[in-house]
């Protein structure tokens, strides 16, 4: 028997759904545009999405639930984009968000973008966005988070909005979001094991995942000494062309340079790597056929152990029955 009720909103593949139903929630309603995303979120998940396109979503017809979920587009806000913030069709997506919540007044909400929302506009879109939560009736808390900090050799820094209904409403002293668990990567170390446990082996890596030779020589080119470099590590490219190398992955994106990562300065990431530094469970299934989907759909999706640890901290801040409970590391789910 679950213990809570969430609506997951911009669902993508279900990474914010695995976070919510490892400390016991219900999902009673799903909203995803994308046909990619709905075709990978309903086979793993045996559930149909229930709405597409949320533009279209009747505030009223949405279910009743405890939680609101919602993880919106954040090309408005992210540094790659054009930072036209809330001013843009994506950007404005968010007031959808505003309906369902005035409307099903749930117990409290959990949002996630990218960390630069909070500097988009000298600030204004962020402020913006928490002033239209508050008047919803909601105190809002938030953090920027990173998920190496919760086991995943992936720097992936994210935002994320929690509200509490003003009824239910926790003062600062007794919540906050949690900034890190116990997998923790916080030596170069860490993050290197870490990194060699998600990597697959050698050769199980289909060629077509390799650069062209042209492109290793010229990263080889780029970097000092490719001697002194340990493996395994991540080379990662910036807009400028210069090259970093890391002992974790860089933040995985749905679109950029194909060579923007590229493992051992070599090949990029597999789909089934991506899943994994995300921390999805190896259950969960990505047809790696087309790679340009399998870096969208992966790209675009959460840390679950990141999420994770936001989800048990405010499923306790709100008291609900804590009977049973899964714990979510990176890439598994086992019961506690």
């Amino acid at each position: 028997m679950s213990r809570f009720t969430f609506a997951d909103l911009f669902a993508g593949i279900g990474g914010t759904r695995a976070a919510y139903e490892a400390v016991g929630g219900e999902c009673v309603f799903s909203c995803e545009i994308d046909e990619d995303a709905q075709e990978v979120y309903e086979r793993n998940w045996e559930d149909p999405i229930t709405e597409h396109d949320i533009r279209e979503v009747e505030a009223d017809s949405v279910p009743s639930h405890d939680l609101l979920l919602a993880c919106w587009p954040c090309p408005s806000f992210s540094q790659m984009g054009k930072l036209d913030g809330l001013e843009d069709e994506r950007g404005m997506l968010f007031y959808h968000i505003i309906r369902i919540l005035k409307e099903k007044q749930p117990k409290a909400f959990m949002l996630e973008n990218v960390k630069n929302l909070r500097f988009v506009k000298d600030g204004d879109a962020y402020e913006t966005v928490r002033s239209a939560l508050e008047q919803c009736g909601y105190t809002v808390f938030d953090k920027v988070l990173n998920s190496l900090n919760f086991g995943l050799p992936q720097h992936r820094e994210r935002l994320i909005v929690v509200g509490f209904h003003d009824d239910l409403a926790p003062d600062e002293d007794s919540f906050s979001i949690p900034t890190q668990n116990q997998a923790k990567l916080a030596t170069e170390t860490d993050q290197r094991e870490a990194l060699a446990d998600i990597l697959e082996d050698k050769n199980d890596v289909d060629e077509r995942y390799y650069a062209s030779e042209k492109v290793q020589s010229d990263r080889r080119e780029d970097v000092e000494d490719v001697s002194a470099i340990p493996e395994p590590s991540i080379w990662h490219e910036n807009r400028a062309g210069q090259i970093t190398t890391r002992p974790y992955c860089g933040t995985l994106r749905a679109s950029s340079s194909w060579n923007y990562l590229l493992v051992n300065g070599e090949r990029r990431p597999t789909v089934r790597e991506q899943l994994r530094l995300q921390g999805f469970p190896e259950w969960f299934k990505i047809d790696d056929s087309n790679r340009s989907r399998g870096r969208k759909l992966t790209g675009n999706t959460v840390p679950i152990p990141m999420i994770h640890a936001v989800a048990k901290e405010l499923v306790a801040e709100l008291d609900f029955d804590t009977a049973s409970t899964t714990t979510v590391d990176a890439g598994t789910a086992t019961s506690d």
